[in-house]
């Protein structure tokens, strides 16, 4: 078999460009998944959809399964940078706001963002435990949000004796369920007076004033 330079690559090349071979397969891979589904993905569409030669991505990716993590990690980098964002528009030094907030920014990227929610969380489609990445800003939001629960605690906003692994729980099922309610359509049986958007919002918002004791301030 004949070795695949990085100047043959360019010779093929229709959208790769600047050396970034694997940005250009992952950007390739999304397209795939938005036009035909994850299930027609493949290294060599991919690798032709990118406007390379067949054999040049399998030295970044072996399997569809690796292309599909590396296109989770995309999500996740995204991910991270939505709930960061969304906990700095708030201005608060609040825990149960900043809590909130990480629901918040998730939602409103995951139901953006539809294709990367998809596939991240899919854990039949990646390799989620093989990437560090994926693992280490997984834990990341949620030591932050274990971390939020202690202040709030520490503040009397919750009960001495709250569970907060269980807590966490519920609270990632939820912002969960309700992004893939609103990206599979289920809101216009089950709550067809608002949008998809603000409904999951508000029933966010409707969890977090369950959980917490009220300020007395």
């Amino acid at each position: 078999m004949t070795k695949t330079t990085d100047s043959d690559e360019a010779g093929h090349a229709k959208r790769y460009h600047h050396g970034n071979l694997v940005e250009a397969l992952i950007t390739a891979t999304v397209e795939i998944i938005e036009e035909r589904g994850a299930e027609h993905v493949s290294v060599r569409e991919a690798a032709k959809r990118a406007g390379v030669s067949p054999g040049a991505p399998f030295r970044h990716f072996r399997s569809k399964t690796a292309l599909l993590t590396a296109v989770a990690e995309q999500a996740m980098d995204r991910l991270t940078e939505a709930v960061a964002k969304a906990q700095s528009k708030i201005g608060s030094a609040n825990p149960i706001e900043a809590f909130e907030a990480i629901g918040q920014g998730y939602l409103e990227w995951a139901i953006t963002n539809p294709t990367h929610f998809q596939i991240i969380s899919s854990r039949t489609l990646i390799d989620f435990e093989a990437s560090d990445s994926l693992r280490h800003q997984n834990e990341a939001i949620r030591r932050r949000m274990i971390d939020l629960l202690t202040q709030a605690q520490q503040h009397g906003r919750l009960a001495p004796d709250t569970d907060f692994d269980h807590l966490v729980l519920a609270a990632r099922a939820l912002v969960y369920g309700l992004a893939r309610m609103a990206l599979d359509g289920h809101f216009r049986e089950w709550h067809p007076s608002e949008p998809p958007a603000l409904a999951a919002q508000r029933a966010l918002r409707l969890f977090m004033s369950g959980m917490t004791i009220p300020s007395k301030a």
